[in-house]
Formats: structure tokens, sequence, C-alpha cells
């Protein structure tokens, strides 16, 4: 069985103080968050950095200090990037790094890898995310931002 290593991030923007999540549409029909493959040499902030201009056209980002969770889980690359169905390939564990980036942009431009985007505060996020580990995720990325607040 193949191995991936990748990174990702929950982006959020402030709106009347209220964290609004981004969330992306991908074309096996889950929503979830920004990601992809660390590449050689890659630290998992440069991952983040590169992934997220390439996903969402976000340049301008902020990733917040003190926050690091993982996710794992195993899929089958069953469509390619036009969303079409391709025959059943064999399954790829995956190991996520996701870490927490603040933006000012509002406007996404999304890539070939996405049919969509939603900008959402934490509950409309977590009913649209589609899976449990990511609703988990967002649930701690949302208490640390919330922590962070009051401080």
């Amino acid at each position: 069985m193949s191995r991936e290593k990748s990174a990702g991030a929950i982006i959020y923007r402030m709106v009347d103080s209220v964290p609004h999540y981004l969330l992306l549409h991908y074309h096996s029909g889950h929503w979830e968050f920004a990601k992809g493959h660390i590449e050689e040499d890659e630290s998992v902030e440069d991952t983040v950095r590169r992934e997220i201009e390439e996903e969402t056209g976000i340049k301008e980002l902020k990733i917040i200090t003190g926050f690091k969770e993982y996710s794992k889980y195993f899929f089958r690359k069953s469509y390619d990037l036009k969303g079409e169905a391709k025959k059943k390939a064999p399954w790829v564990f995956k190991l996520v790094t996701f870490l927490i980036a603040e933006t000012k942009t509002e406007e996404i431009k999304i890539s070939k890898e996405h049919i969509g985007f939603v900008w959402l505060p934490f509950e409309d996020a977590q009913k649209k995310i589609t899976y449990k580990n990511a609703k988990e995720l967002l649930k701690k990325a949302h208490e640390f931002i919330i922590s962070r607040k009051s401080i």
C-alpha cells in the first residue's frame, strides 16, 4: 500500500468579529479544507502556503502558531482532475498535518482540483463538512481560535 504525506490548513477570516471558515468542494463530492502533497525538502508551513495559493489564489496568509493536528485516512484516487471517474485504484494511506491560517482575502480563485468554495461560520461549516474527522478538526481549530480572542 502506498503512503502520502500532505499538509493543509483550516483557513478563516473574521466577519463582524466572527470567524468564517473556508471549505472547498472537491470533485468527489465532499467538502473539506485546502491541503496538498508535501514536496521533497519542503516544510509543512511551506507546503501549506504553496498549496493554499495554488488551490485558492490566497497569497496573504498568517499562519497561527500553537496549533498542529493530524488527520489519517485511506482513500482511492477514483476521480481525475476533471472530475471524471477512473477505474478503481489501490488504497492509499494518507497522513495530513493541519495548521490554522488567517486571511483577509474573501475572493477565491479555485483550482481545477475543486468545483466550488464557501465561507461559513462555525455551525454552518460543521453541517457542510462531509467527513467526521474533518468536523472534529474544525471543532478543535474553532475552540483554539476562540480561546485566542479572549487573551
